[in-house]
C-alpha cells in the first residue's frame, strides 16, 4: 500500500477518547490546510458505526459548517437518537476545538432478508484496463476516467456527466473503513462534474480563480463491497446556478451490482467581493 494510501487508512481508524467520542488526524498533503469534505464524510460515518453496537451504516448525510484544519486533530461525537433492534439512528458531529466542522445524520440497520428487490443495471462503459491510471495524491486511489473526460482542464467542455473506476490498492477487508473510502471518492468529483459544461472552469481552477466547495453530501451503502476491488462511480450534474451545484452518482462493482448512491451540494461562487485571488488558496466557508 502506497503511503498515503495508508495515511488514508489511518485516518479513518478513529480512536476511541471516551464513550462515543473519538479522536482522528487528517490525511496530509502538500495543499491548502483545508481537510477535504469527503475525509470528514466517511469519518462522521465510521464514527457512528463505532458506536452502533454491531449495526451497518446504511446512510450518512453531512451539512458542513466550517472548514477544518489538517493541522489540528478532530474530535467526533456521537449521539444515538434510537437505538433498536434492526435499526438505529444518530448525530455525529466534528469540531476541532469548540469550532464546530460539520454534523451528520446517520442511519444504521442490522441485516435482513429481502422481502423484495431491484435494482438499476449499471451501464456500459470501458473496463478499467483500457483506461489510463492516475494515482490521486490526496488518497492513493488507482482513478481511471472513462472516456477520455477532462475535469481538471478549465477549457475542456463536455457534458455534466463523468464515469470514473475508482480503488484502493490494499485497502483492509473491514466494511466500516471500506465504506469511508467509498464515502471519500464519492465526494471527489462531482463538483467538477457539474463545471464539464461550461469553458473557463475546471478543478485545476478552484480555490484560485473561484471558491469550490462540499456544503452538503449524503451517501446510501446498499450492498457490501471491497474497496480495494474496481468499483465505478457514475455521476451527473442535473443543474447548476445561484452560486451552487447539485450532483448525484451510484456506485457499481465490477461485476454489475449497485452497492450506493449519493449526491451532494455544493458551491462554485466568486470569493468576496469578486477580487481575483490567483495564489491564495482561500475558500468563502
Amino acid at each position: 500500500m502506497m503511503a498515503v494510501a495508508a495515511d488514508l487508512v489511518s485516518a479513518l481508524d478513529l480512536k476511541e477518547v471516551a464513550e462515543n467520542r473519538y479522536r482522528g488526524d487528517s490525511v496530509d498533503s502538500p495543499e491548502r490546510d483545508v481537510v477535504f469534505g469527503g475525509q470528514l464524510i466517511a469519518q462522521l460515518a465510521i464514527a457512528a458505526a463505532k458506536a452502533g453496537g454491531g449495526k451497518v451504516v446504511r446512510s450518512v448525510h453531512a451539512l458542513f459548517a466550517r472548514t477544518a484544519v489538517k493541522s489540528k486533530p478532530l474530535e467526533f461525537e456521537v449521539d444515538l437518537l434510537h437505538s433498536g433492534r434492526s435499526v438505529s439512528s444518530a448525530t455525529t458531529t466534528v469540531r476541532q476545538g469548540d469550532r464546530l466542522c460539520a454534523r451528520a445524520l446517520v442511519l444504521l440497520a442490522a441485516h435482513d432478508r429481502d422481502l423484495i428487490r431491484h435494482s438499476v443495471a449499471m451501464p456500459r462503459v470501458d473496463p478499467p484496463e483500457t483506461l489510463e491510471s492516475v494515482i490521486d495524491p490526496f488518497s492513493g486511489r488507482d482513478i481511471r476516467i472513462a472516456g477520455g473526460a477532462d475535469i481538471m482542464d478549465p477549457d475542456t467542455v463536455g457534458p455534466a456527466e463523468l464515469s470514473v473506476w475508482t480503488r484502493l490498492p490494499g485497502a483492509p477487508d473491514d466494511l466500516a473503513i471500506g465504506q469511508g473510502i467509498l464515502a471519500h471518492a464519492s465526494a471527489s468529483f462531482l463538483i467538477g462534474t457539474a463545471m464539464r459544461l461550461h469553458r473557463g472552469f475546471g478543478q485545476a481552477a478552484a480555490h484560485d480563480r473561484f471558491s469550490t466547495g462540499i456544503l452538503g453530501h449524503g451517501i446510501t451503502f446498499h450492498e457490501e463491497f471491497r474497496a480495494g476491488e474496481w468499483i465505478l462511480l457514475v455521476q451527473e450534474s442535473p443543474y447548476a446556478g445561484n452560486g451552487c451545484s447539485y450532483g448525484r452518482g451510484q456506485a457499481f462493482t465490477r461485476d454489475g451490482r449497485l452497492i450506493a448512491s449519493f449526491s451532494e451540494d455544493s458551491m462554485i461562487r466568486h470569493f468576496p467581493g469578486g477580487q481575483s485571488m490567483d495564489g491564495k488558496k482561500a475558500t468563502i466557508l
